[in-house]
């Protein structure tokens, strides 16, 4: 068995796709067929965080909470989602693919780490941030997923302006994020 992964690691193949990084070409061409296809598939455009809402209503079920009255989650359209559960939600499925394909990636490059937290300090702002990144996102209805990639790959006005503020924020983040947190 030893001797069928050392085989593997020498391949070029397995170098070129698993062990380094691809291109930034590469990955646009991927990411546009990809986008592609999803629209082709589903007849939609991409997007992430709408099913981070319904991860967050299923676990406030879980604990005996009721999201039938709140104004998101009141169409028949989000009660049908809510009633499937998440292994019938093409959106929460996708969004798991995305995580263990980004780990798997991590892990096939070598490139998976766990690192020393310098300070509380640190925990605090990352906790801050991607709550305050999570929360703009669902009220720009949409991250830089839906709200950037699928709207400039439609020819959307509102996907180069999402780019604009997500510039700006992304430049007043790093700064506050220097001065405040490093």
């Amino acid at each position: 068995m030893n001797a069928f992964w050392l085989k593997i690691s020498s391949n070029r193949f397995y170098k070129q796709l698993l062990k380094e990084p691809l291109t930034y070409v590469t990955g646009a061409v991927l990411l546009a067929v990809l986008a592609i296809a999803h629209l082709a598939v589903f007849s939609k455009g991409w997007g992430v965080t709408s099913a981070f809402a319904d991860w967050g209503a299923w676990m406030y079920q879980l604990v005996g909470g009721n999201v039938d009255n709140w104004a998101y989650f009141s169409s028949e359209k989000a009660q049908k989602t809510l009633s499937a559960g998440f292994l019938n939600d093409g959106g929460s499925i996708r969004n798991l693919g995305i995580i263990l394909g980004a780990l798997l990636a991590t892990l096939f490059a070598s490139e998976f780490k766990l690192k020393k937290l310098r300070s509380l300090k640190q925990v605090f702002a990352a906790v801050l941030g991607g709550l305050l990144m999570g929360y703009g996102a669902r009220l720009a209805n949409g991250c830089n997923i839906g709200a950037l990639f699928t709207s400039i790959s439609s020819l959307s006005l509102s996907g180069w302006i999402f780019w604009l503020f997500l510039l700006a924020g992304a430049f007043i983040g790093s700064k506050l994020l220097a001065k405040f947190f490093m």
